[in-house]
């Protein structure tokens, strides 16, 4: 062996052993922030309408759906799959407009709707008006994932959930009795109510069945900078037969693009639509450089609250940041994130 050649040999070794070398080998397997964000409903969330009791329970589910999200973020899963499992949480529990506890629409039947987002592609799915399928959530990715399309409504969209095996239920799996005494203190005043907003509110001595709020969402950010949304609601009580709010319409109840943010909303969808509220605040951090609080605060006051509209939403960036407001009393909300922070909270947002 020459001379030359040794000298070769030695300067590889010195260069797989650099550190160099080093960033190389962690530049193949990035390690990203990971972070879920949950919301379940906006409204007349007040401390004085809670039993100790009553604020537990809301608490403790909330946490559990950020725990059942965080775990799949952290042992590698994907955004979706940790959006999938908090709002399958939210879903099951009869403390949220959502799943079991879904409110009833005029003619005393629920219709649930539910959208869910990838944000590494834009690819979504949605169902609408479904009323026997027991996880909406699940209908939507099954849209996105299985079929060409991304809103499905009513029949339709239950015969395809069961080709596709997703549990079935009778309608009466969804009933409440407050839900049904919320109606039928409606019906006949061609009146809807956001659940959050009933004054049953002022009777505080209820018990946790009586105090049953909002839409459910979360936004969930992946080890692979992916960011996923997802939204599921029964609407407003005594809607019309048919009406169909903001939560399954990609990019005003619900959105997701890894190049900003992901957003899940929550209030009266009609101004949700009317601004395409969740791609409004995306694209004002994609064209004004606004951050993920700035540009939610710009379209909840100045854009929803103008035109009389109620709600708030949940905003998760491409860096992990959380964003959350809301025009009205309080909101359902919570996150964690992989620097250790877990935070959950109801009632009106702090003074800082």
């Amino acid at each position: 062996m020459n001379k030359l050649s040794i000298i070769s040999i030695g300067l590889l070794f010195l260069i797989s052993c650099s550190p160099q070398s080093e960033k190389l080998t962690l530049a193949e397997t990035p390690k990203n922030p990971l972070a879920i964000v949950i919301h379940g409903g906006a409204g007349g969330v007040e401390k004085r309408f809670f039993t100790t009791e009553q604020e537990l329970a809301y608490k403790n589910t909330l946490q559990e759906a950020l725990d059942a999200g965080y775990v799949i973020l952290e042992k590698g899963g994907t955004s979706l799959e940790a959006v999938q499992a908090a709002i399958i949480i939210m879903e099951n529990s009869p403390l949220f407009n959502a799943g079991k506890g879904a409110v009833f629409n005029s003619e005393g039947k629920q219709e649930m709707d539910a959208s869910i987002m990838d944000g590494s592609n834009l690819k979504a799915g949605a169902v609408a008006g479904v009323n026997h399928i027991k996880n909406p959530i699940l209908a939507a990715r099954m849209v996105m994932d299985s079929t060409s399309h991304v809103l499905l409504s009513g029949k339709g969209a239950e015969i395809i959930a069961k080709k596709f095996n997703l549990e079935m239920v009778e309608s009466d799996y969804f009933f409440t009795p407050k839900r049904y005494n919320q109606l039928m203190k409606l019906q006949g005043k061609e009146e809807m109510k956001l659940d959050h907003n009933s004054s049953e509110h002022q009777k505080i001595n209820y018990f946790i069945d009586d105090h049953k709020y909002g839409t459910v969402g979360a936004v969930a950010l992946d080890r692979f900078g992916n960011i996923a949304a997802g939204t599921s609601t029964g609407g407003m009580t005594n809607k019309k037969y048919g009406r169909i709010g903001d939560t399954p319409i990609i990019g005003a109840g619900n959105y997701a693009n890894n190049e900003t943010c992901g957003v899940s909303c929550t209030g009266t969808g009609e101004y949700y639509i009317r601004t395409v509220a969740a791609h409004e605040i995306s694209n004002l951090m994609k064209y004004k450089n606004f951050s993920a609080q700035k540009a939610l605060k710009e379209v909840i006051f100045n854009q929803i609250s103008k035109l009389g509209g109620e709600g708030g939403a949940i905003v998760l960036d491409k860096n992990g940041n959380v964003a959350w407001d809301f025009n009205s009393s309080g909101m359902f909300r919570g996150y964690k994130k992989s620097t250790g922070e877990n935070v959950v909270e109801m009632y009106e947002m702090s003074k800082k």
